[in-house]
């Protein structure tokens, strides 16, 4: 499909996915509220009734984004228990991130081992940000083994081995080239 000549068409085809029960709608018309653009006020309430509903229909970064909201305080009071809750939701639908920052608030909260637990799995997953927490905490010697730390950097590259393709280093190279463009047009 092209993409939308105005945002009142944007928004159209919005509440028409939304009418079906596309959680990509509800996200993405949740972000133009949180952010405030495509004509649409910034309304954090707002943003965070559609998060909730886009999660609820199986959508792991809306979950995602609600409990970085509650972790932060951003349009909601900060909220760690709730952030956890809904840290915890975008884990289970599949966020890789959402499993680093559990592991980050796990840290904070003083549970070593749990942190350790979600920063391998998330590694494991591909999360570069988590294989560098493993490696810190490694060297430093703070509870992570040479087998766990060996066995989440092989998992780590296995699954960057998976996730290689021709059209990714494509897109890559085309992402690369349009910033270097509008660098040079600054």
């Amino acid at each position: 499909m092209p993409n939308a000549s105005s945002d009142e068409e944007e928004m159209e085809r919005i509440q028409e996915l939304m009418d079906k029960g596309n959680e990509e709608a509800y996200f993405l018309l949740a972000g133009y509220y949180d952010q405030g653009i495509r004509g649409v006020p910034q309304d954090h309430q707002k943003a965070h009734e559609l998060y909730l509903k886009a999660g609820e229909l199986g959508c792991a970064e809306a979950y995602y984004n609600l409990g970085m909201s509650y972790e932060n305080g951003i349009g909601v009071g900060e909220d760690k228990k709730k952030a956890k809750h809904y840290l915890e939701l975008a884990t289970m639908g599949g966020s890789v991130q959402a499993r680093h920052n559990l592991g980050g608030i796990e840290w904070k909260a003083g549970n070593e081992r749990r942190a350790f637990k979600q920063f391998i799995i998330a590694a494991s997953s591909g999360s570069k940000l988590s294989l560098d927490a493993i490696k810190v905490v490694f060297l430093h010697g703070e509870g992570i083994t040479k087998d766990e730390y060996a066995n989440t950097l092989r998992a780590y590259h296995d699954r960057q081995k998976e996730m290689k393709s021709e059209m990714r280093d494509k897109a890559k190279a085309y992402n690369e080239a349009r910033a270097e463009a509008r660098v040079r047009l600054s």
